[in-house]
This record gives structure tokens, C-alpha cells and sequence, in this order.
């Protein structure tokens, strides 16, 4: 089955994305029969997947996952960081679990503020680095993803809710809500890698999508701007703040190692800094072997994810942290989605039981409480995706593509397939 396993193609070290995938151009088209075994093979897995031969694992906790599906940066960890000090602020145990791309150990592991971004991650480890003065969030990396929910699970027993990052396309983890985040070019051309920037074909279900630019075409998921700006200040090793004013006039030395190093250097140009010398190196490149060639006379400015790297051997180097507008509908949304969520009951790890929305209470046959219209518009099917609708004299909700009925118990949705009912040809046609 591993072969299944399709493995976009990476881009050279050093290298940014391909012009080509922003258009439809020779380059692309001549591609594009590579792209569609590639789409053949994406194809494949999930199939897998949903016939059972692969089977996904939920780690009895809700499962927050954010992705994207076109390669390259878009923001994921940022929007990480900012879910999880929403989720604080209403009161919820938050962990985190992801790979931690770009680490030389492939182990599970706690990350703590202090652990080296070479071990970790750089993402896990400026994940860690922010909630160093509380409130507390534990963060796990491993190459399995409910491998490092469990080891969370097990050392933070108390948690109410998983942050995934990155993992839209890792279906061996079960989920329960699905963010995709876009960066200002969208979808590019269009084509699937390595013939444009898509990991995985679009539109596909998606609970909410994010989007800095123009919002993308196809997804029927409710989508919300996103702005992103530099904040007022740059950050010292020691966490001393440095207001960006101040280094204006100054010949500055911007460095980074993200995948798209244009878009920083001109917001730093934008906020009035001269940049003496520009240094673009690969996404997640290792820092450590990173050796200053320009005048050290020259102020070092970087982004926040390099400074977890660069910190330990160039303790001068200023970070300057990104800041994250979100469209507050998006969090309205998100609350809305959260207290049939949060009456989930615990569940051993590696259960099956993945598509729980419901709690404990026995059903009131008589006395039903109505289910709050809100919450239908952000349910889908667990088996199919598809829609639900709402049959409020039945107390259900009715997946025409799945043939199912699923039970609403005192105003409660309970999405699991062992507890629906299949629907019958007559009502079908109904």
C-alpha cells in the first residue's frame, strides 16, 4: 500500500515556485501528463481510505486540522497560533501536534520553548517559543501525527482540543474540522504538481477556507479574508522589543528562509527600512550551517520562524514578528461549531469514533429540544462530506449521498455511523 503513497515532487533547495505555476503556459502543458498521474494516484489513496483498506485513527479528542493544498507557505502557523489563544479565551485546554518538517530526528517528542528547531521544527518550535509565558499550550512532533496525539494525550490528559498544523492531506488522522489557508495566489494555474502548485485536486470538502488574496473558486466552505501586516516591533533574542521606527536609516541585513522571501523583504521595505543586502534561502533550510558573508556591521533582520533557527549562533539577529487579522466571522463561525464539540466524551485512543459531535445525555423521545440552525450550516456528512438536511419532526439529519439518517438527540447531532440509520428507496424519493 505504501506505494500508493503519492510523494509530491520538491522543489530544488534554493529554488522559489516555478513562474509556470502561476499560469498556463508551454511549460505547464508539457507537465501536465505528470500532473494527472499524480492526480491518479491522490485519487488512489483516498479511495483507499474510504473503502477501508487504509484505516484513519482519531485520538479521542476533537481534531482541528489547518492545511492548504498548494505548495509553498500560506500561513498555516500563524493561523495555529492565533486558533489557539482563541480557543484559550473561551476557556479550552489547547495542544498541538505536527510533523515538524525540516528536523534531523524522526522520533515523538514534547517541544519546549527552549527545544532546538533542528530536533523539533522550526514551526513547532516558534509555536512553543509563544506560549513560553502561559497560558500553557503543549506541543508534540512526530512523522505520524496520532502518534504524537496520543504521547500529548498521555503527558497532557486534561486537554480539550487538537491543533494540527499542516496535515490537510495526512489521512491517516482522523479530523473533525478542516481549515485550508491560501496565500494572496490562490490556486496559481490551476494544475496539480509538478505542473502548477496544487497538492491535491480543488475544490475538495473543507469545512472553512482562509484566504489572504482574492477568495478561491469552487468551495462551497464559507472562506474569510486574512491580512497580514509586520508588527510595530522586532524582538531581540532576549525578548526585548525594538520598534521598527527606530531602525529606519539604518542599513539593515533582512534574511529568510521561508517560502516566499519576496513578500517579507517588501514589507519590510514598506514600513521605511533600507535593505543593504537581501538573503533568500530555502524553506526550512538548516541555519545552523548558515555562515554571515556581508559587513556584521549591518543590522540582521529576519522572520520570526528564522529566528528560532539563527538565535542560538547569532543572537543579534532582530525577528520581526507577523501579525494576523482574521475576518471575525470566521471566529464567530468557529464558536458556533464548538460547544457540541466540547460535550464530546472521552474515547480511547485509536477508536473508531472520530465523528462524535454528541454527548451522554439519553434521547428525550418526548421532549425534544430543538437543534440550533446555526451549527447545520457547518455540518457535513462524516462518510461522504455531502450536505445534511435538517428533518426536524424526525429529530435527524439526512445524508441523501450516503443513504443515512443520523439521530439528533436533545438539540445534539450525533455523526456517528454506527448510530444511523440507512434510508430507504421511498425516502429517497421524497
Amino acid at each position: 500500500m505504501g506505494a500508493l503513497r503519492p510523494q509530491p515532487p520538491r522543489m530544488p533547495a534554493g529554488h522559489v515556485a516555478p513562474a509556470y505555476w502561476q499560469k498556463r503556459g508551454l511549460a505547464a502543458w508539457a507537465l501536465w501528463p505528470l500532473a494527472q498521474l499524480y492526480r491518479a494516484l491522490v485519487a488512489a489513496r483516498r479511495g483507499l481510505y474510504r473503502a477501508g483498506w487504509l484505516k484513519a485513527q482519531h485520538p479521542g479528542r476533537p481534531v482541528i486540522v489547518v492545511g492548504n493544498v498548494i505548495a509553498g507557505g500560506a500561513g498555516k502557523t500563524p493561523v495555529v497560533i492565533a486558533l489557539a489563544r482563541h480557543l484559550q479565551a473561551r476557556g479550552l485546554r489547547v495542544g498541538v501536534i505536527a510533523r515538524g518538517h525540516g528536523r534531523s530526528r524522526r522520533d515523538c517528542r514534547a517541544v519546549l520553548p527552549d527545544s532546538p528547531a533542528s530536533a523539533v521544527g522550526d514551526e513547532p518550535a516558534l509555536i512553543a517559543r509563544h506560549f513560553a509565558n502561559g497560558p500553557a499550550v503543549p506541543v508534540f512532533v512526530a512523522r505520524r501525527r496520532i502518534s504524537a496525539a496520543r504521547a500529548l494525550l498521555a503527558a497532557h490528559p486534561d486537554t480539550d482540543v487538537l491543533l494540527c498544523d499542516d496535515g490537510l492531506q495526512h489521512l491517516a488522522l482522523r479530523r473533525d474540522l478542516e481549515i485550508c489557508v491560501f496565500n494572496d495566489q490562490g490556486l496559481g494555474n490551476g494544475f496539480l504538481q509538478p505542473a502548477g502548485p496544487l497538492r491535491e485536486p480543488w475544490p475538495r470538502s473543507v469545512d472553512f477556507v482562509l484566504h489572504a488574496g482574492a477568495a478561491p473558486g469552487g468551495s462551497p466552505a464559507p472562506a474569510f479574508g486574512v491580512q497580514r501586516s509586520l508588527a510595530p516591533c522586532a524582538l531581540r533574542s532576549d525578548g526585548a522589543a525594538v520598534p521598527l521606527a527606530r531602525l529606519q536609516g539604518q542599513p539593515l541585513h533582512a534574511l529568510a528562509a521561508v517560502a516566499r522571501p519576496g513578500e517579507f523583504f517588501a514589507m519590510l521595505q514598506a514600513r521605511g527600512l533600507t535593505l543593504a543586502h537581501t538573503e533568500a534561502l530555502p524553506d526550512h533550510y538548516d541555519l545552523q550551517r548558515w555562515e554571515r558573508m556581508t559587513d556584521p556591521r549591518l543590522t540582521l533582520i529576519c522572520t520570526e520562524k528564522d529566528a528560532v533557527k539563527l538565535w542560538p549562533l547569532h543572537p543579534d539577529a532582530l525577528a520581526v514578528p507577523l501579525v494576523l487579522h482574521i475576518d471575525p466571522g470566521f471566529f464567530a463561525a468557529l464558536d458556533a461549531w464548538l460547544p457540541a464539540r466540547r460535550a464530546m466524551p472521552e474515547i480511547a485512543p485509536g477508536s473508531d469514533a472520530a465523528a462524535i459531535i454528541a454527548g451522554t445525555e439519553p434521547t428525550l423521545p418526548e421532549n425534544h429540544r430543538p437543534m440550533d440552525p446555526k451549527l447545520l450550516q457547518l455540518l457535513v456528512c462524516p462518510v461522504t462530506k455531502g450536505p445534511l438536511r435538517y428533518d426536524r419532526a424526525a429529530q435527524e439529519l439526512i445524508s441523501r449521498s450516503a443513504r443515512l439518517a443520523y439521530p439528533v438527540r436533545d438539540g445534539i447531532p450525533v455523526l456517528l455511523e454506527n448510530e444511523a440509520r440507512p434510508l430507504t428507496d421511498e425516502e429517497l424519493e421524497q
